[in-house]
């Protein structure tokens, strides 16, 4: 791996970068295009993939998700391509901050799983392949997505401890915490069992 020596004017650059890229809401742009209503006035208010889902178009949700995911490894990809490890770590760090928190929706973005998943996938591909299946196994026993996403968080650090990416273990941390953070009202409801299920319209 590059060595950790990128200069402050660096580090703000691709912080920049990863935030502007992360902070591009495709799930409210492609709603709008084809014709599907507000996000924001549509199940949980939410601009990711699962909310996108609720408007019954398959298609966009799944493109939601491809995009969400996409920005995330492109701001690591870019970083690994130009810059040292630290910037790298930095611009992914910057980029699920863009998805959650972009100035241009008010700092009311997504809640970063597709992001954070793709991030994993860019950063250490044997980790992010081991998340989505954590993901999937954790969302298709209990038939709710925010279950899936807890999963994936919780065991992301101790999947990158056993397959040896333990430099990413701070970075691993941070974004586990903020998934965590962004998805306690959805903590709340599965511990009173009122988390909506997949497939669910509210």
């Amino acid at each position: 791996m590059p060595p950790f020596e990128a200069s402050i004017a660096q580090l703000i650059l691709w912080a920049g970068l990863g935030y502007g890229l992360g902070s591009v809401p495709f799930g409210l742009i492609l709603a709008r295009l084809m014709g599907l209503g507000n996000l924001r006035q549509i199940g949980s208010g939410n601009i990711g993939a699962t909310n996108v889902l609720r408007t019954g178009n398959k298609s966009a949700a799944a493109l939601t998700l491809l995009l969400d995911g996409g920005k995330g490894a492109v701001a690591v990809l870019l970083a690994r391509a130009f810059a040292t490890e630290d910037a790298v770590q930095l611009a992914a760090l910057a980029a699920f901050l863009g998805h959650c928190y972009p100035v241009w929706l008010g700092f009311r973005g997504g809640k970063g799983v597709a992001t954070f998943l793709g991030l994993w996938l860019a950063l250490a591909w044997p980790v992010g392949l081991a998340c989505c299946a954590t993901w999937l196994a954790a969302a298709a026993l209990s038939r709710i997505s925010s279950m899936g996403a807890l999963a994936a968080a919780a065991a992301s650090t101790l999947w990158a401890l056993a397959l040896g990416f333990g430099t990413t273990m701070l970075l691993g941390i941070a974004l586990t915490l903020l998934v965590f953070w962004r998805h306690r009202a959805n903590i709340a409801r599965i511990r009173t069992g009122t988390e909506p299920r997949i497939g669910a319209s509210g």
